[in-house]
């Protein structure tokens, strides 16, 4: 008889592990257990492409400081053969990268780490000289003045005149503002004319805030000098004041990204949170070689934010396992329910239900056919494929014609897993009868549900983001489950007449 002694070691070995690194972790680094909602750590990345011509290259980013509302505690750059600096200049404060000769494709890094500080120290500067002067032709200049009076009568001060002047621009039907929109952009043409009436303005770079997000783009803003601050207004919604969750990026007004020796630039944006202690963001980095700080934390923030949700895929697994060893469920496919439930988090639970019951069903409707034609598996299963992607494109057109923004979300349920899923239950429809294909249909539904609600848990969402150590003590659960040979929950209808005798 083999000795279970090594796999119980294995086991204590594995929560041991765990429960060391997670508490190490939480101890000298200072991450909590729970979520932290009074101090927030905001990691953002700035990622610049561009197709180099084999001339120097010098390329130069506005760079974001502390400003209201955040405090900038880290930044770094990465940059491999290039010259970098990071300097102050008469455009704020820049990001600026060199190389002799560079050719192809390149890739440049920026990252800052900004805390979420109500008491942030910053200077207000204040604008120099006169506004700049405006050059319009004789239609655009008649349309600005008349723009000017109607908005200069409905207000009394700067901040009210750019209020007015944005109410005007958001009316479709102002025919004034549409003449100036035909040649500038919405921010451009209100500078412009607040430039005509001598008040200081600039365009600044609004970078909206939300958790593992990925490839963001700034969105242009302005800022209008009421004589003591700036105020910053969202153009497009006419929002005054600036947003907790808005971080502006080049705040001087100047331009976002300058490439010299290089064409087809472009810059994008990845955002994460972490739930972090004051105390630790003021402490000084971790160096790199320490193996015990290993965590995913040292990837870039883009691939960050996708590890977030791939660390929750343990956490599916585990519930899978107790629902299928312990309560006995039946599910099509072992871990098929896993990955519903991911696509469940990307659409929502309502219409991520109603999404995969019209694609199967549809799907079975149509494998149903198809079973008639005795095509060889290969391409029985290549048919259903497109099928399905049929079936997405057809409901995702649908559901956008008649005005179901939640139904464009259809397309993130993987398709590949949604073929196999009609084919298997097609096949046990014609073995085993419609009752079955309804227990496991809907006993793996139930499960993607239950996988879904602990993948959308905040607690859950932190602890296996943030300490990895929990993958271990998972591991030791699912091998401990994989141990039991006792009877199933749902057996024990079976034994009843057992037990009443």
């Amino acid at each position: 008889m083999t000795s279970r002694i090594p796999f119980y070691f294995l086991i204590t070995l594995l929560v041991i592990a765990g429960a060391a690194l997670s508490m190490y972790r939480h101890d000298v680094y200072g991450v909590p257990w729970t979520p932290g909602e009074e101090r927030a750590l905001w990691e953002l990345e700035a990622r610049i492409e561009f197709d180099a011509i084999g001339d120097p290259v010098k390329v130069s980013m506005a760079a974001p400081e502390t400003q209201q509302g955040f405090t900038q505690i880290d930044e770094s750059t990465s940059s491999p053969g290039y010259g970098v600096a990071l300097i102050d200049t008469n455009k704020g404060r820049r990001a600026e990268w060199s190389i002799r000769e560079a050719t192809g494709k390149q890739i440049l890094y920026y990252k800052t780490q900004m805390l979420v500080d109500d008491q942030a120290s910053f200077s207000m500067t204040p604008p120099k000289g006169d506004t700049v002067a405006v050059s319009l032709d004789n239609p655009q200049q008649t349309a600005a003045t008349a723009l000017l009076d109607q908005a200069r009568s409905l207000s009394s001060d700067n901040i009210t005149l750019t209020r007015e002047l944005v109410k005007q621009f958001n009316d479709r039907n102002n025919q004034n503002a549409a003449l100036l929109l035909n040649s500038l952009s919405r921010e451009q043409a209100i500078i412009n004319l607040l430039s005509l009436e001598k008040v200081h303005a600039r365009i600044v770079g609004g970078l909206q805030l939300e958790d593992g997000r990925r490839r963001q783009s700034i969105t242009p803003m302005a800022e209008v000098w009421d004589g003591k601050t700036w105020q910053l207004f969202d153009l497009q919604t006419g929002q005054e004041g600036k947003p907790d969750n808005i971080l502006l990026w080049n705040q001087q007004g100047h331009s976002l990204l300058d490439v010299i020796g290089g064409r087809n630039s472009n810059i994008s944006f990845s955002i994460i949170a972490q739930d972090i202690t004051p105390q630790q963001a003021t402490r000084e980095k971790v160096q790199a070689e320490d193996l015990l700080n290993f965590s995913i934390h040292s990837l870039p923030v883009e691939e960050q934010a996708m590890f977030k949700t791939i660390m929750l895929v343990p956490i599916g697994a585990l519930i899978v396992v107790f629902l299928r060893i312990i309560i006995g469920l039946k599910t099509s496919g072992t871990f098929m329910p896993v990955l519903i439930a991911v696509a469940f988090v990307q659409t929502q639970l309502v219409t991520g239900i109603l999404g995969f019951l019209l694609i199967v069903g549809t799907g079975l409707v149509i494998r149903s056919y198809l079973s008639k034609l005795n095509l060889l598996l290969v391409a029985r299963i290549s048919a259903v494929i497109i099928t399905v992607i049929m079936i997405i494109s057809i409901f995702t057109v649908v559901a956008f014609k008649i005005g179901l923004v939640e139904g464009l979300t259809i397309t993130f349920f993987p398709m590949i897993i949604l073929s196999w899923t009609i084919e298997r239950m097609s096949i046990l429809w014609e073995e085993e009868g419609a009752k079955e294909v309804l227990i496991q249909g809907g006993g793996s539904l139930l499960t993607a549900v239950f996988v879904y609600l602990a993948m959308t848990n905040p607690l859950i969402r932190h602890l296996t983001f943030n300490f990895i150590g929990i993958q271990l003590i998972i591991l030791a659960l699912i091998l401990m489950l994989g141990n039991y040979t006792g009877y199933r929950l749902s057996e024990l209808r079976r034994f009843k007449p057992l037990a009443e005798d």
